[in-house]
């Protein structure tokens, strides 16, 4: 496997965490490079320590991760999106006190659901001739780089559109949770 197609799969696992970053940044207030760091280390470092997993776990896990995986997305992801969109809709009041949170508990959920897929491409890593540490430095690079530039996104739009950005980001979340549940159950291609 070339260079070139390691990045275009990097970029490809790193989407998810692009979509959760700039969603993330919707309902900031303030944007700081300390939090675009925090995102993109949480984000970054699991979608690489993910397929490292798959790698070394292969054919072991694989079949047991794989079978459930989509409902664990799904589960997170409308979760998060429902909180999301149940807080744009409380007052104004309150949500000029939220802060998006960038501790473990709010980080760990979202750093997994969107590093489960890097788990079966760590499988597939195995049975190809690559070098996996290569490998998942330039997957870890490219999430963390995209979740940093996501953060900022989603941070020009919330300014300008707070609430119904907000809105629209839980939304999405639900949407790709839902798009990926019924991708793993055969209704979408």
């Amino acid at each position: 496997m070339s260079t070139y197609e390691l990045f275009i799969i990097a970029v490809g696992l790193s989407m998810d965490a692009l979509a959760v970053s700039i969603c993330k940044g919707l309902s900031m207030a303030k944007m700081s490079w300390k939090k675009a760091v925090i995102i993109g280390i949480w984000f970054g470092g699991f979608q690489a320590l993910f397929p490292l997993f798959g790698y070394f776990a292969a054919s072991t896990f694989s079949k047991y991760v794989t079978a459930v995986d989509h409902w664990i997305i799904f589960g997170l992801l409308a979760l998060i999106g429902g909180n999301m969109v149940r807080e744009a809709f409380e007052e104004d009041e309150e949500n000029a006190k939220e802060t998006p949170e960038f501790d473990w508990k709010h980080m760990l959920p979202l750093a997994v659901a969107c590093s489960i897929d890097a788990f079966a491409v760590g499988v597939s890593f195995a049975f190809m001739s690559l070098n996996i540490w290569i490998s998942v430095i330039i997957i870890g690079i490219t999430t963390g780089l995209f979740s940093a530039a996501g953060l900022y996104i989603g941070r020009a739009f919330g300014s300008r559109w707070q609430k119904p950005a907000q809105i629209a980001g839980g939304v999405v979340l639900i949407l790709i949770g839902v798009k990926v549940l019924l991708e793993h159950l055969g209704f979408l291609a």
